[in-house]
């Protein structure tokens, strides 16, 4: 009895051992497949970032793989708006954002891609940890790191970490990402000191946020001037005109020395410093009603630099902007689609009617220097001080200024409007002793009035039609100003009877308050006119993402 239990045991240990030895294997092959599939969705979920190859791409590269789908973040779902935090979102022609900073539309964000297709993942992209956020984002990084523990990765060794290496414009858009963190973060954090200038008050829509993008602006932003072309068509233009904001930039962008680069490859912007008010003077034949010439010279410019760059073609044109106060800035910028749909567009005549699109496009002041310079133009009494309640003068140009002449020219004496000036009246003496100062808009929706009213201390009063005023993603406008549409011209008293004086007194102050943001200095300071050209700019960057997928990096 006891020899057979033996023999039943030792049939037992035998089977045993069988059962053991068939089943290492099994578990050696689960373990490889487990720590193979766990590095390949490991990658797919570091891809969702710009500058690494999409998911599809790295499916493409490893066929037997296929990549996992990843949630939209919260981050990716919150857009930044100066409104209430920075500006919304836009779309582009091929190019468009990942996060927006202006809330006109509701565009879904993408990348920006060039035209040809990313290449297939390396190695040593395939092997890149938690370092691949160059710590844009903590929480970004732990995620990626829990999804690497609960696959049970192999651990990456640092020989492997250092094959992967950054190129400027992975470092340049890690750096923008930082930057939009910061600025929404800015919207309920700690109100950050400066030495200048605190943005603070109902003039700005948020102004935590925009002191925070201003510093960020300041810390980061580089941009690359072209130097192809001559004079007088590029690096050139007026100074003592009413176009004289366009040949102002433009010089003060030449010889700036914080802002601009001399090395495309630290740019993240790109100025095309053409001034349209030249082309129209040089290139476009008088009475000819020929466009022609003036497109063509904006085409062989944009070849040029294009061909011997590869910035262009790698957002096409996404990161590139022109600027220009002439009326015929927006034509001239349909001459390239690309320039049209996706570069940032700087314009005085920023009308919403004529396809101005302020998420992706910059309205900026139209400034009449006649001496070059605003000393003396600058300044005006109290509001105690000013016993007259509106003025207006100006000609007959465009459809709104009939209508403001044919219901209030020599009719009230207290809404005094004038096609022209008695003898011996002084504009800006009438500018100074309003309250209110009428801006219609002539043959183009901007007006030279709105800057003139703010140096003087009058209350803008805006009489336009699809008129986007300027550096209105920081700025509160109704806060400072009043807008009338323009059918409402016929009760133009009434609407600023109704005003009360402490509510008028406010906005005067508000209006000399944000004034500095309409001067212009020589050498600029900072929050002045040509940072606040060039901060909006920057917001507009913000919204676009570049990666070297069209460049075949």
């Amino acid at each position: 009895m006891a020899s057979g239990n033996d023999g039943l045991l030792s049939c037992s240990s035998s089977s045993s051992l069988k059962l053991l030895l068939i089943m290492i294997p099994l578990l050696v092959i689960s373990g490889c497949v487990s720590v193979l599939g766990s590095r390949n969705s490991g990658w797919g979920f570091i891809s969702r970032y710009p500058w690494l190859p999409s998911p599809a791409t790295a499916a493409a590269a490893m066929t037997h793989v296929k990549p996992i789908q990843v949630p939209p973040t919260k981050e990716k779902e919150r857009l930044l708006d100066l409104h209430s935090t920075v500006v919304g979102v836009h779309r582009r022609e091929e190019a468009v954002s990942e996060d927006s900073v202006l809330n006109r539309s509701s565009s879904p964000p993408l990348d920006v891609e060039a035209a040809q297709p990313p290449p297939v993942a390396t190695d040593a992209q395939q092997n890149a940890t938690e370092e691949v956020s160059l710590n844009i984002s903590k929480r970004a990084g732990s995620l990626f790191a829990a999804s690497l523990n609960e696959t049970h990765a192999l651990p990456v060794t640092s020989r492997q970490r250092r094959r992967r290496q950054y190129t400027t414009l992975e470092k340049l858009e890690a750096g923008l990402r930082r930057a939009r963190s910061a600025i929404r973060e800015a919207k309920t954090g700690n109100r950050t000191t400066d030495p200048d200038y605190i943005p603070n008050g109902p003039i700005y829509w948020n102004d935590n946020a925009f002191h925070r993008s201003y510093l960020e602006m300041e810390k980061q932003l580089n941009v690359f001037v072209y130097n192809e072309g001559e004079p007088p068509l590029f690096h050139n233009g007026p100074c003592k005109s009413i176009y004289s904001m366009e040949g102002n930039f433009i010089h003060r962008m030449e010889t700036d020395s914080h802002f601009r680069t001399k090395d495309p490859e630290k740019a993240h912007l790109f100025f095309l410093p053409f001034s349209v008010a030249m082309l129209v003077r040089f290139v476009y034949v008088r009475d000819s009603h020929d466009f022609g010439p003036i497109k063509q010279t904006v085409i062989d410019y944009v070849n040029v630099v294009s061909t011997k760059y590869p910035y262009w073609n790698r957002s096409l044109g996404a990161d590139h902007f022109m600027l220009a106060c002439h009326d015929w800035g927006p034509e001239t910028s349909f001459s390239i689609p690309y320039l049209h749909k996706n570069s940032i567009r700087v314009l005085c005549n920023a009308n919403t009617s004529e396809g101005f699109n302020p998420s992706k496009d910059v309205s900026f002041p139209e400034i009449n220097l006649l001496t070059g310079s605003t000393e003396g133009f600058i300044g005006g009494p109290s509001p105690s001080h000013r016993p007259q309640l509106a003025f207006f003068a100006g000609g007959l140009h465009g459809p709104i200024r009939p209508i403001l002449l044919e219901h209030w020219e020599n009719k009230d004496e207290d809404v005094k409007v004038h096609k022209y000036l008695p003898k011996g009246v002084s504009y800006y003496d009438m500018m100074r002793k309003s309250k209110y100062c009428l801006c219609p808009s002539g043959y183009e929706v901007a007006s030279p009035r709105v800057v003139e009213a703010l140096y003087t201390g009058c209350v803008p009063v805006l009489i336009s039609d699809h008129y986007v005023p300027p550096f209105s993603d920081v700025l509160n406008w109704k806060s400072f100003s009043v807008e009338v549409p323009v059918g409402e011209i016929p009760n133009l008293k009434r609407i600023l009877m109704n005003i009360s004086p402490r509510q008028y007194i406010r906005m005067q102050r508000r209006g000399v308050q944000a004034r500095r943001h309409f001067e212009v200095n020589s050498p600029p300071k900072r929050y002045d006119v040509f940072n606040m050209i060039l901060h909006s700019i920057w917001l507009r960057r913000l919204n676009v993402r570049v990666n070297h997928h069209g460049m075949g990096k």
